[in-house]
C-alpha cells in the first residue's frame, strides 16, 4: 500500500478520528439509497453533524439534502465558503464479498459518494473543534448527483439564496490516480452530458417483400454511421466532442420476417465548449432528417440539455491548487489535470459561483474504476479529502494574527497512522 506523507495541522488532527469517518463511510456503504431517497444516508448524516457541534444543520433542502453551518473563531470578515459532497448511490449489483457490501439488492455506492460524503463529515468535526477562521463554512451535503440534478434542484430550493456564499468546492476519489496525489485545471474539468433520441418512422411491412416498405432499421444503420461525421468533420480538433449512439430499438426478435415501421435510437453527446454543444445539436437534426428524407423515411432528433459542462474558474482553481500543494507538495498536486468526457452536476453550482473541483486520487483496488460492480472507496484517503475540505476554509478565510490562539505548525503524518486505526474500527 503506499504510504501517504501528508503536512499540516489539520490532517494530523483528522487522523486521530480516522477509525470513526471510516466506519461512518463503510455504514453508508452498507446502506446505499438513489437519488431523492436519502432517508437513512441524511439522518446519519445529521446525527454525525450534531455529534460534529457544528451551529446550526438545516434539512430539506432540495428534497433530501442538508446544509450544515460552522462559524469561525471570528466573522468579521463576512466571508462564506461552500464545500459540497454527494451522498447518493447507484442502481448497480455489488460483486465484492467484503463486510460492509451493500446490503441492498441492485444498490450500491459504485461512485465513492460514500467516501465523499464521509470526508465532508470529517471536515465538519475538524472545523467545528478548532474554528481556525474568519468567516462561514457552508457544508452542503448534496442529492441525486447521479443523474437527477440535485445540484440544481438545491439551487432551485434557494440553496445560494439562503447561502450566498462567495465561491464552492467539491472533490471526486479518482482510481485511476495514486493515492496522495490531488488533480485540478483552471478550466474544463468534466463535459457537458447531454441525451439524445432519434426516432425514426417508415412502413412497416414483410421482410421477403421489403421493396413495398421504408425500413426503419436500414434508415437507422445509416444515421449511425452518418452522425459520427459530425465530430471527425464538423468539430475543430483543437475542440471536443463525443456522440455515442447506445441503444436501438425496432422491431420483435420472435418475428424475423416483419419489418418494423419505427424504431428509436438513445445515445449521449458529451461536449466541453457551449459552442460546439449548439452546433452539434442542429447537425444531428439536419443529418437525421436528411438521411431519413433519403430513404423516404422522417427522423425526429429530441436533443436533452442534462448537465452543462464543469469548468473551473481561474482564480478559484490556482488557490484549491495551492491548499493542495500545502497537503502533499509541489510533486503530487497535477495542475494541468486532463478533463473527464464524464459529467458531473456540481456544474449547476459553478454556473452560479466562482469555485473548483478538484480530483483526489485513491488507487484502484483491484483495477475496479468507477460504476465497476467490485469498486470501493479506499478509506485511506479519508483524513486526506478531510483535511483539503479543511484546508479551503481556513487558507480561503484566514484568520488575522491577533485572532490566532496559536502560531502555525507544520506536522507530518504517513499513513500508517490511520492504516493502523482501521484494523480495529468496527463495521
Amino acid at each position: 500500500m503506499s504510504r501517504l506523507q501528508v503536512s499540516g495541522r489539520a490532517f494530523a488532527h483528522i487522523a486521530n478520528f480516522y477509525p470513526e469517518i471510516a466506519a461512518f463511510r463503510r455504514d453508508l456503504h452498507v446502506h446505499p439509497e438513489l437519488g431523492f431517497e436519502e432517508v437513512y444516508t441524511g439522518a446519519r448524516v445529521h446525527e454525525a453533524l450534531k455529534a460534529c457541534g457544528v451551529d446550526e444543520v438545516h434539512t430539506g433542502i432540495g428534497k433530501t439534502g442538508l446544509v450544515a453551518v460552522i462559524r469561525g473563531r471570528s466573522t468579521a470578515s463576512k466571508r462564506m465558503i461552500g464545500l459540497r459532497a454527494d451522498m447518493d448511490a447507484l442502481p448497480m449489483k455489488e460483486d465484492n464479498d467484503f463486510a460492509w457490501r451493500s446490503a441492498k439488492s441492485g444498490l450500491m455506492h459504485g461512485c465513492g459518494h460514500d467516501g465523499h460524503t464521509a470526508m465532508l463529515v470529517g471536515a465538519a468535526r475538524y472545523l467545528a473543534e478548532t474554528r481556525n477562521f474568519d468567516g462561514t463554512a457552508v457544508l452542503i451535503f448534496q442529492p441525486g448527483e447521479e443523474g437527477y440534478a440535485g445540484a440544481r434542484v438545491m439551487i432551485e430550493d434557494g440553496l445560494l439564496d439562503s447561502f450566498p456564499v462567495q465561491s464552492v468546492y467539491a472533490m471526486h476519489n479518482w482510481p485511476a490516480m495514486p493515492v496522495g496525489t490531488i488533480g485540478i485545471n483552471s478550466g474544463a474539468m468534466m463535459a457537458a452530458a447531454d441525451r439524445i433520441t432519434i426516432e425514426v418512422t417508415g412502413k412497416g411491412g414483410h421482410g421477403a417483400h421489403a421493396y413495398f416498405t421504408v425500413d426503419p432499421v436500414l434508415v437507422s444503420a445509416h444515421i449511425i454511421t452518418a452522425v459520427q461525421s459530425i465530430v471527425s468533420r464538423n468539430v475543430r480538433p483543437i475542440d471536443s466532442a463525443v456522440i455515442s449512439i447506445c441503444a436501438v430499438q425496432a422491431g420483435d426478435l420472435g418475428a424475423m420476417s416483419v419489418v418494423p415501421g419505427k424504431a428509436v435510437m438513445v445515445g449521449t453527446v458529451r461536449t466541453f465548449s457551449a459552442q460546439v454543444q449548439a452546433m452539434v445539436e442542429q447537425r444531428l437534426g439536419e443529418l437525421c432528417s436528411s438521411v431519413a428524407a433519403g430513404f423516404g423515411a422522417t427522423a425526429k432528433v429530441t436533443f436533452e440539455r442534462i448537465y452543462p459542462a464543469t469548468v473551473n474558474t481561474v482564480a478559484e482553481a490556482l488557490f484549491a491548487g495551492d491548499v493542495a500543494q500545502s497537503l502533499v507538495g509541489v510533486a503530487n498536486v497535477e495542475r494541468q489535470m486532463e478533463p473527464s468526457m464524464g459529467a458531473e452536476d456540481f456544474s449547476f453550482m459553478l454556473q452560479k459561483k466562482p469555485g473548483a473541483y478538484l480530483r483526489i486520487g485513491q488507487d484502484a483496488k483491484g483495477g475496479a474504476f468507477l460504476h465497476n460492480s467490485r469498486y470501493d472507496f479506499n478509506d485511506e484517503i479519508l483524513p486526506l479529502g478531510a483535511a483539503l475540505h479543511a484546508g479551503l476554509v481556513e487558507q480561503g478565510m484566514p484568520l488575522a494574527d491577533a485572532v490566532r490562539t496559536q502560531a502555525p505548525i507544520k506536522e507530518s503524518v504517513n499513513s500508517d497512522v490511520h492504516q493502523k486505526a482501521a484494523s480495529s474500527s468496527a463495521h
